[in-house]
């Protein structure tokens, strides 16, 4: 159980990592970002950057 819990706490330490890293992103890279992930279904890192442009009021 100790283990899980350890796994569990670093997989949403690097979940939250990954998304300040979206949100640090200037527009442009922004933007590129999204475009690479346009095109994949239920893509995370699409959602994100999409929530992140809605945020800025920026689409692509």
């Amino acid at each position: 159980m100790k283990r899980l819990a350890g796994q569990s706490e670093r997989i949403e330490s690097r979940l939250v990592a990954i998304e300040a890293s979206i949100v640090a992103l200037d527009n442009d890279d922004l933007l590129d970002l999204a475009d690479i992930f346009e095109g994949k279904p239920d893509s995370p890192i699409k959602d994100i950057a999409k929530a992140e442009m809605a945020r800025r009021n920026i689409s692509l």
